[in-house]
This record gives C-alpha cells, sequence and structure tokens, in this order.
C-alpha cells in the first residue's frame, strides 16, 4: 500500500494519542469524517496500523532495572530462539540485527537481582545462546515521533 500524505498525517495524530476520535482525527487532519473512518480502517486492513497500546512508564509500572541486552545464537536455530524468547514476559522487545549481534533485547526486571536471573538463567539456558551482552539503561528517553 502506498501511503500518501493524508495518511501519514492520519498515522501522526494516532501515534501521538491513540485514543483520538474519529472525529478529532478528521479535525487534525482536515478531511471528513467519513473520510478518515475509511482511511483508518482502509491502514488497519493493510496491516500499517497493527494495534493499539498504551505506553507506560517503566519505573511506576514496577521495573526499576532495565537493561538492552545483546545475543549471538547459533545461526540455524534463530526461530528456535524466538519462540523462547516469546516465553520470557520480561522481554519486552526483541529485534534480528545483523552485525556483530544477531539479537537485541528490551529486557525490564524489577530490580538488579531480577534482571540478573533474566540474564544468567533464562536466556543462558537457550540452547542456542552462545553469548550475551547486557547495556544497563540508567534512563529512558522519549523520541519524537
Amino acid at each position: 500500500m502506498e501511503l500518501d500524505a493524508t495518511d501519514r498525517d492520519i498515522l501522526g495524530v494516532l501515534k501521538a494519542d491513540g485514543r483520538a476520535s474519529i472525529s478529532e482525527v478528521a479535525a487534525q487532519v482536515k478531511v471528513s469524517r467519513a473520510n478518515a473512518y475509511a482511511r483508518v480502517k482502509k491502514l488497519e486492513g493493510e496491516g500499517v496500523i497493527t494495534g493499539f497500546s498504551v505506553r507506560t512508564d517503566p519505573v511506576k509500572e514496577g521495573f526499576h532495572s532495565s537493561a538492552y541486552v545483546a545475543l549471538n545464537v547459533e545461526q540455524s536455530s534463530w526461530q528456535e530462539v524466538r519462540a523462547q524468547l516469546g516465553t520470557i514476559p520480561e522481554v519486552q522487545h526483541a529485534a534480528l540485527l545483523g552485525g556483530d549481534y544477531d539479537v537485541l533485547l528490551l529486557v525490564r526486571a524489577r530490580d538488579a537481582r531480577d534482571l540478573r536471573r533474566i540474564v544468567l538463567t533464562e536466556l543462558q539456558k537457550i540452547p542456542a545462546v552462545k553469548t550475551t551482552r547486557t547495556f544497563l539503561i540508567f534512563e529512558d528517553i522519549e523520541a519524537a515521533g
């Protein structure tokens, strides 16, 4: 699906406020309510909009220790690793990479001891994980857009 300027404007409004009503979206983008509704439905149907979610403050949610964890994995086993990572609730995001590491994880833990458990027990017990490297997050910075 080729996105036009109006589609991109609608996405911008919804990224800023996923709870915006169709009327609010239409007003901000300067299109009719029916046009905004049809475009949002098309964006959902085409898989451009994959869902709506809530952003939370990890510390207020009880996650006082966060890290990016880079993994090197057996190349023939990445699908198995992907499936096993999906069973670890503290892994909030995973990305397959090119370069020095194969996978990058965002891990949120209750505290340093919990983070240690996740890295040294949960991740290291996955047979295809060869090495890990942990990068502690001191503070999350909200990106624009």
